[in-house]
């Protein structure tokens, strides 16, 4: 049995807002196809999608948000915030699927039937507690952070991402979370969506210096993000986690519709790789990853394998 669970399967795959959306239900076929022809499905444990329950979503949504996904999800009209996210039938489901397959992936995690795991269709991260945003109806994210203290009984958690897009929906909401470290590198916000993650921006309260956000100029390369790394790596370090989760979204490769990046996925490889050897440091191997962003299917096919392979040979 491999040490690494990959979550795949139809239901998980729903979660888009149809063929032509950048954020269309063909992502997940994309990232399966190349995960075939690389041989890599033999190498991995695959696992099918969970619906998350109502209670597993309430750990991080607020009841009022839950109960308008519900009914827009019934009858697929208007929007979920300003313009970004629009309903759909069905959505409430697919949204909960996302969810519960990254609960899954925990709960396999923390047993021990896996030491990483990786969900395409995931890394929600705009989401907030009371609001959609993004493409994101439910912040699996926020959710995950939420579980792995109230059900699993940790407590100190480190979030990376890599997205093109600030992941505004886990930072703000955990802002003032002093055994939340968070590291994101994104786009510089002034010329990508949502224009948040200032590199002042490091915490409130008793969090301040748990957060580390770095901006990236238009362009940048692999040689700018790794000369970056160090840095992030002490930083995690330092926080000495129990568990990592890193959200691991492709619209930061070049080439990307709607991002700006210039990065190769031999980005996400060195991030899985040096993350997947910082868990087996620091926390029993124990790191899962998220799909999240990436609109340019080659990409995402490729980025996301390179993350699945990395865990593998670490």
């Amino acid at each position: 049995m491999s040490s690494v669970a990959v979550y795949t399967g139809s239901d998980l795959a729903r979660y888009g807002f149809g063929h032509g959306h950048p954020f269309g239900p063909d992502r997940h076929d994309a990232f399966v196809n190349e995960l075939r022809r690389r041989g890599l499905d033999k190498k991995v444990s695959l696992q099918s999608p969970v619906v998350a329950s109502d209670e597993q979503i309430l750990l991080f949504h607020t009841p009022e948000y839950l109960a308008e996904v519900k009914a827009l999800s019934k009858t697929g009209e208007g929007y979920l915030d300003l313009g970004d996210t629009p309903a759909f039938i069905g959505m409430y489901e697919a949204a909960a699927t996302v969810v519960g397959t990254t609960l899954a992936a925990i709960d396999r995690v923390m047993s021990g039937n896996a030491t990483r795991a990786f969900i395409p269709i995931a890394g929600l991260h705009h989401a907030r507690r009371h609001i959609a945003a993004g493409f994101c109806v439910f912040n699996d994210c926020g959710v995950a952070i939420e579980a792995l203290r109230q059900v699993h009984g940790l407590k100190h958690v480190a979030y990376v991402d890599i997205d093109a897009h600030h992941g505004d929906g886990v930072f703000y909401e955990f802002e003032s979370d002093p055994d939340l470290c968070i590291v994101d590198f994104h786009e510089d916000g002034e010329f990508l969506y949502p224009g948040t993650g200032a590199i002042e921006e490091t915490g409130k309260g008793a969090a301040k210096g748990t957060k580390l956000n770095i901006p990236m100029p238009p362009n940048a390369n692999d040689g700018l993000f790794m000369k970056c790394w160090d840095q992030a790596e002490a930083f995690i370090e330092k926080a000495q986690p129990e568990f990592i989760l890193l959200q691991c979204g492709a619209d930061s490769v070049q080439g990307d519709p709607i991002t700006h990046l210039g990065y190769s996925s031999a980005v996400h490889a060195f991030t899985a790789t040096r993350l997947s050897e910082l868990a087996n440091r620091l926390c029993s191997g124990r790191l899962v990853a998220m799909g999240g962003g990436g609109y340019n299917r080659a990409n995402l096919a490729k980025a996301w394998c390179a993350v699945v392979n990395a865990m593998i040979e670490v």
